[in-house]
């Protein structure tokens, strides 16, 4: 194929517009043999014909380059980078190999290429990245940086180029990964101009009538708003003048993304977004004076307008781990409208539009980057565990939560993601420390591993020698670092277990004089419905199954398969290796007969099941325990679903007594706002309801919200159902629940 067939007229007359802003951008970072052999490579992929259009029909070699222009004008020019992209198209039609790239250009660019070839033969098993290939795409960011900010700055000339495609669905889908992917990863590395870009134009291909409905509201009011900013930025520029400051100012209206998410949590118009737009005050300041002069034209501000100290962020004293520095505050203008005032320098300003590319140019490669270094190392530790929803829910939190900052008794700084409990902090200090943690001393004050942190906190943590991780661990942990570690240590005490059940079995198997029998074993955990032999020892570990059960199908089987007895239908049920029920229980189990619930029954052993605490009236079902007796759980307790399935034959039916029984202990999960003398009120209820004792009770208390568990002592379901009713018109309750 020829040069001429290959573009369009408009392909052509935008490729002449595009490339020389390209090389002009470039600068030093391309040589003269760089371009020639980069035109070389692109000339003979072009006539090999191979190279073929994607699935909005667009031009990859022009594609190819408007993302190199994205990435010189945003993020800055690099040659890895540059070249990597325009060789791209290049190797992957086959017109060339990366040794050659390697051979001619270097192996730096041939390792970008490596990388971005990785993430193309991803899209084109999927148009969008499935969770079965996000954890390659995940190897690949982590390997190298570049290939992110590549793949980002893809991204926004894609969503730009396919803005009047025909293809819809195409167009969605490659939105919606904008907006999960690569949106929160240009927030995570400071390129908060492309981020916006992304938000913005995903809404507009997602939510086409919301985007213009905003969009609309904005223009109309473009003029009053422009003249308000005039209003209020006009006498702050007196008083910064007045004692010296060089600065210049601006304003700007939050993006369309940004207000959409605040109509939709406020559920107002946009008419009742209070905050549309920012003022940016840009100080021209030497490097030593910056915080200096920031503080000052912040005294100066907060001065003149009443600020709101629930809204001030200072990223001045601790800069987010992606370098950003600014302070940002929200004060009372005129016409008591809020604005948000935001005081940086103009190199914090060049950082927070260009992200870690700026941060580089003032700080040099390696200053600044450990917040990234240690985000990108939690992401390898992560994709060493496993479990890819896992970790992908977990990397997007990662990327799009805020940060608090949190210090040691010693002063050492630690950053967190919002929403991180004291576990998470345990384990960001060590493993050791996180896998002993038993709480934490906040200021003067003890509190549980489930304390969600605020920025400022200095945190001691507390430990045990007996304390270990626990399964329930990992609803309270956010980051994935956290995560991944409990997951590695429960899977390590699950390994340690299971061989001490296993050695605990041999040895119980040599007491009775027991061959050991690999296969014979095999077909009796098959018997004992475990497919999974590690399972089947954990089992055995937890206490679930009984080793005497064990021993004794055990037993019966090595006798089968030695001819002592009659062969066992394959069809017949575990149960009669599973235990040795009484006399009342196997009848029960013999005949359509149903357990009645009755504390005076003689001869047969029954217990209420802890998981789900029946009470009188309550719709339950009996089942067989191995050591014989019976546990009644409620028909919708959590594990009915699991006992039913892989145990249905020890399922017996049960109800209740025609009377009303004992008293049975019921566990309540109260929540709601912490209003004074709150809990004197819940405990006043339970106190005068007649027949109803109040066992413990346990209450946390945080931002101004409470949470808390209450066990009563109660005779049926009709009355557990009225203390609920009652609890809920408590004032300050929002929810009553049964666990």
């Amino acid at each position: 194929m020829n040069q001429k067939d290959f573009y369009t007229q408009a392909e052509r007359e935008r490729l002449d517009e595009t490339w020389p802003s390209l090389i002009k951008l470039a600068g030093d970072a391309l040589s003269e043999r760089d371009l020639e052999l980069l035109k070389a490579y692109t000339d003979r992929a072009i006539e090999s014909g191979c190279i073929e259009r994607n699935a909005f029909g667009l031009n990859p070699v022009l594609t190819d380059v408007e993302t190199a222009l994205v990435l010189a004008e945003e993020i800055g020019p690099t040659r890895g980078a540059l070249l990597g992209i325009m060789l791209n198209i290049c190797v992957m039609s086959g017109a060339c190999q990366t040794d050659e790239v390697a051979r001619d250009f270097g192996p730096d660019v041939a390792h970008i290429l490596h990388g971005l070839l990785r993430i193309r033969e991803l899209y084109t098993k999927s148009a969008a990245v499935e969770s079965e290939n996000f954890r390659s795409l995940l190897v690949t960011f982590a390997e190298d940086m570049r290939v992110i900010l590549i793949m980002i700055a893809n991204r926004v000339s894609l969503m730009r180029l396919i803005r009047d495609t025909p293809y819809l669905e195409a167009q969605k889908r490659v939105s919606m990964e904008a907006a999960y992917l690569y949106a929160p990863l240009a927030h995570k590395l400071g390129l908060y101009k492309l981020k916006s870009e992304l938000e913005d134009l995903s809404l507009k291909y997602l939510e086409h009538d919301a985007y213009y409905h905003i969009k609309e509201k904005l223009n109309e009011t473009k003029k009053s708003r422009d003249a308000y900013i005039a209003r209020f930025i006009g006498p702050i520029e007196e008083k910064l003048r007045a004692v010296g400051l060089k600065f210049h100012m601006k304003g700007r209206t939050k993006s369309i993304h940004s207000i959409f998410q605040k109509m939709k949590k406020q559920n107002v118009d946009v008419d009742g977004v209070y905050d549309l737009f920012a003022i940016r005050i840009i100080l021209d300041s030497a490097p030593e004076r910056e915080k200096m002069d920031c503080w000052q034209a912040f005294s100066i501000i907060t001065d003149m307008y009443q600020s709101n100290p629930k809204r001030m962020r200072d990223w001045l004293s601790v800069p987010k781990s992606n370098g950003y520095e600014s302070l940002h505050i929200t004060v009372l203008g005129p016409e008591q409208k809020w604005v948000e005032v935001q005081i940086r320098t103009e190199r914090m300003d060049d950082i927070a539009e260009h992200g870690l590319a700026a941060h580089w140019r003032y700080k040099g490669i390696k200053g600044g980057q450990s917040g990234v270094d240690d985000w990108l190392a939690n992401v390898r530790s992560a994709l060493e565990q496993g479990d890819d929803m896992q970790l992908m829910d977990q990397f997007r939190l990662d990327l799009v939560e805020d940060e608090v900052f949190v210090f040691t008794p010693r002063g050492d700084l630690f950053k967190l993601p919002m929403g991180a409990t004291v576990l998470d902090f345990a384990y960001s200090i060590h493993t050791k420390v996180g896998n002993r943690c038993i709480g934490a001393r906040i200021g003067n004050r003890n509190v549980t591993i489930r304390q969600k942190l605020q920025s400022g906190d200095q945190v001691e943590i507390l430990t045990s020698a007996n304390q270990t991780p626990k399964q329930d661990w990992l609803n309270i942990v956010v980051t994935s670092r956290a995560r991944a570690k409990i997951r590695q240590c429960l899977k390590e005490m699950q390994s340690k277990d299971a061989l001490l059940a296993k050695e605990e079995l041999d040895r119980k198997l040599k007491n009775r004089k027991l061959d050991y029998d690999e296969p014979t074993l095999m077909h009796t955990i098959n018997r004992l419905g475990y497919r999974v032999v590690t399972d089947f020892y954990a089992a055995l570990a937890a206490g679930t199954l009984e080793m005497n059960s064990v021993l004794e199908a055990y037993a019966q089987q090595l006798r089968h398969n030695r001819g002592e007895e009659e062969r066992t239908a394959p069809t017949q049920s575990a149960d009669q290796f599973v235990m040795q029920p009484t006399d009342g229980v196997k009848r029960l189990m013999d005949s359509e007969d149903v357990v009645v619930i009755d504390h005076n029954l003689k001869g047969l052993d029954f217990q209420m099941a802890r998981c789900c605490q029946p009470v009188y009236g309550d719709d339950v079902f009996g089942f067989v325990t191995s050591g014989g007796g019976i546990k009644i759980h409620r028909e919708n307790c959590p594990n009915a679903p699991q006992l039913r399935e892989r145990f249905g034959y020890r399922i017996v039916k049960a109800r209740w007594a025609g009377k009303r029984g004992s008293q049975y202990p019921i566990t309540l999960r109260v929540v709601g706002n912490d209003d004074l003398g709150i809990v004197n009120n819940i405990t006043s209820i339970i106190s005068k309801e007649e027949n109803i004792l109040l066992r413990s009770i346990s209450i946390d208390s945080h931002d101004g919200l409470f949470s808390g568990t209450l066990t009563v002592m109660l005779e049926d379901a009709g009355r557990l159902q009225k203390l609920i009713k009652k609890l809920k018109t408590v004032k300050g309750v929002k929810n009553v629940s049964r666990s």
